[in-house]
């Protein structure tokens, strides 16, 4: 598809006007000139003739001066908005390149912040996990895993000294940790380092709840080594040889799900800082702490 030739503009509109006036002048009195000695109709010059020669050389005159004071002033004007034009380009343009660079400081310092973020993304999830695995050693988070179910009750005789006392599981106890138990409950009960297991009367009460009989405990560990290793342990043989002697019931089942509840947790007891002496003159200044 072809272009339109663009329009030549008119020439008063590309032309200067002092350059055009002469022009027109110059060029209109050749013309006479010539058309006169071509008609051979030239008259000597007259006064009047040469007053009106005086005249409109006086006006040409004015014309050509107006001309040349429009055309200083309109160059003025010309050289002062390209002047103005070039500082404002200028001006953009530092403010452009403080732009840019202001840009580029935000870049690098999005990039540091998202390396940071995935820094601590990084820590917060490896103390995620160490906190699970000590929740998992110290009994105060649920746990799930493969293990095995030891089922202990009283001997069918019904004597009273045959019945499982808090002695009994507690050797039964010590002897899975020594094992290599990874967690371990009775009833339901999850056992730590702070658990109690105590008789009341003739009920066995895990972390001060009563438990009755048969006893169920769960233990999350290798399911091929710990009753080998449990009988290996020092406690694990005093409690099978504590079993036989007084005939309890006694059981042994794998379970590839089991699913340990976490521990109450108790509240801490209460202690003073110093000795007797201590406390004894100072009972008044020292304030309760509490320690783990």
């Amino acid at each position: 598809m072809s272009r339109p030739v663009p329009r030549a503009l008119p020439e008063h509109v590309t032309q200067p006007l002092l350059a055009k006036i002469t022009a027109q002048s110059m060029d209109a009195d050749y013309q006479h000139v010539a058309r006169a000695r071509a008609s051979g109709t030239g008259s000597p010059e007259t006064p009047r003739s040469r007053a009106w020669s005086t005249v409109v050389v006086a006006v040409f005159g004015t014309l050509v001066a107006v001309a040349g004071v429009q055309t200083a002033r309109n160059a003025d004007s010309d050289a002062l908005s390209r002047s103005a034009l070039i500082g404002r380009i200028q001006e953009e343009k530092r403010l452009l390149a403080a732009v840019q660079d202001r840009v580029g400081e935000l870049v690098a310092g999005n990039a540091a912040s998202e390396e940071s973020l995935r820094t601590l993304r990084a820590r917060q999830d490896d103390l995620a996990a160490r906190a699970r695995r000590l929740e998992a050693r110290t009994g105060f988070g649920p746990v799930t895993g493969p293990g095995i179910v030891f089922t202990v009750d009283d001997a069918e005789s019904g004597d009273e000294t045959q019945v499982v006392r808090d002695d009994d599981l507690a050797i039964l106890v010590d002897g899975l940790w020594s094992a290599g138990a990874e967690a371990i409950a009775i009833n339901g009960q999850r056992l730590t380092a702070r658990t109690s297991i105590q008789n009341s009367g003739r009920a066995v009460h895990v972390n001060t709840r009563p438990l009755a009989p048969p006893y169920r405990v769960e233990v999350i560990g290798d399911q091929d080594t710990l009753p080998a290793r449990l009988l290996n342990t020092s406690h694990g043989a005093a409690w099978y040889a504590l079993a036989r002697s007084l005939a309890f019931r006694f059981s042994m089942d794998e379970d590839d799900e089991l699913s340990l509840p976490a521990a109450r947790l108790l509240p801490l007891r209460q202690a003073q800082l110093g000795s007797a002496a201590d406390l004894a003159g100072k009972q008044k200044e020292t304030p309760d702490v509490m320690l783990p």
